[in-house]
């Protein structure tokens, strides 16, 4: 498979996206470090050649757009959820990462044993729930506070999966010797930060409520096994945070609804804001998974209320999604009062490595 990624859409669809999508998903993996999940992934898109179990053929006829979808992520978690319970040893020279094997004899056949676990993995996205990223929400808000918001804020987030970034006051964050956070805090971030340093401030949250629509509980072990099968597992560090998550869970869970991003939004704004609140809409490599209705009301709604905000209650949203023509995460923001612009500040890893910092 190509090492270079395949111009396309996030909407395209066909027999050629997919193939494009999978291509793209090993390049993109092996440009993050994830040798072993560009190998699933390569194994799995040879099934695509013949599709001989309903598995192969339900991804060889994807109705959707693989890419919007995350398809070869929603087949590589299935896989990684038969490796992490030991339901399928032969799998394991793969994530051991040996060499000499054939990893597509192995995965199609690890596919005809437990075809039926792995259909169900098929049919949602897949829940990439990363403490690092919150490190970008963080930056943002030093950002807003620098630019004269409260800095004390009222935090909605969409997408929240198993609100694990619902959990943000409780970390401890190091961005370039700017620290924000108790110490030393349930988990501590220092992203390798690029650039000139965020500004200091002292900030605080005076609510975190987020929303899923197939929330995840942290406290029951098999849909925190779900979270962790799509963990790519060249990334330790990421399976030490979200032990750290799940003992945060049990202390106190998350405050998360069972709701669409757009009935969310709108039945948020619609709530009073105190005085000398930041009201802010964050998320984080969602937005593609939002159909583009609710994308729309989102908007609509923010914008809306943008135009009723005041300095004694702003609004903001802090969007941290991936530029699919780039091939990087963008770290994107607006806020009301005013033109509501969007401001770039900064890229940034998938799963908070590094910052690339870009306000002068």
């Amino acid at each position: 498979m190509s090492e270079r990624y395949q111009p396309m859409n996030l909407t395209d669809t066909g027999a050629a996206a997919i193939r494009a999508a999978f291509a793209n998903q090993v390049a993109y993996c092996r440009a993050n470090d994830a040798p072993v999940t560009a190998r699933i992934v390569a194994a799995l898109a040879t099934l695509l050649d013949r599709p001989t179990t309903e598995f192969a053929r339900r991804i060889a006829n994807w109705p959707g757009a693989p890419l919007a979808d995350a398809l070869p992520l929603r087949a590589a978690g299935g896989l990684h959820a038969l490796h992490l319970s030991g339901i399928a040893p032969d799998l394991s020279p793969i994530y051991a990462d040996a060499d000499g094997i054939n990893d597509a004899t192995i995965v199609a056949g690890v596919v005809r044993h437990h075809e039926a676990r792995l259909l169900p993995w098929l049919d949602g996205p897949p829940q990439t729930n990363e403490a690092g990223r919150s490190s970008n929400f963080i930056a943002a808000m030093l950002w807003l506070a620098d630019r004269g918001l409260p800095p004390r804020f009222d935090c909605l987030e969409i997408g929240s999966s198993a609100g694990i970034n619902l959990m943000i006051d409780r970390y401890h964050y190091d961005l370039a010797a700017v620290h924000v956070g108790p110490r030393p805090g349930a988990m501590s971030f220092t992203p390798d930060w690029r650039g000139n340093h965020p500004p200091q401030h002292e900030i605080a949250f005076a609510g975190l409520k987020g929303c899923d629509v197939a929330p995840v509980d942290l406290t029951d072990p098999d849909q925190a096994l779900r979270l962790k099968a799509f963990i790519w597992p060249e990334h330790h560090i990421r399976f030490a945070r979200m032990e750290a998550a799940i003992a945060e869970a049990r202390k106190a869970r998350p405050n998360i609804v069972r709701s669409n991003a757009a009935d969310f939004v709108e039945d948020e704004l619609a709530r009073p804001q105190a005085a000398g609140t930041t009201r802010v809409l964050m998320h984080s490599v969602v937005w593609q998974y939002v159909p583009i209705d609710q994308q729309a009301r989102v908007t609509t709604a923010m914008e809306a209320a943008g135009k009723r905000a005041t300095a004694e209650r702003p609004l903001a949203w802090i969007a941290l999604e991936a530029n699919r023509t780039v091939h990087h995460h963008e770290l994107v923001i607006r806020y009301w009062p005013g033109e509501g612009a969007p401001h770039m500040l900064g890229r940034a890893h998938a799963h908070g490595a590094w910052i690339e910092w870009l306000v002068p």
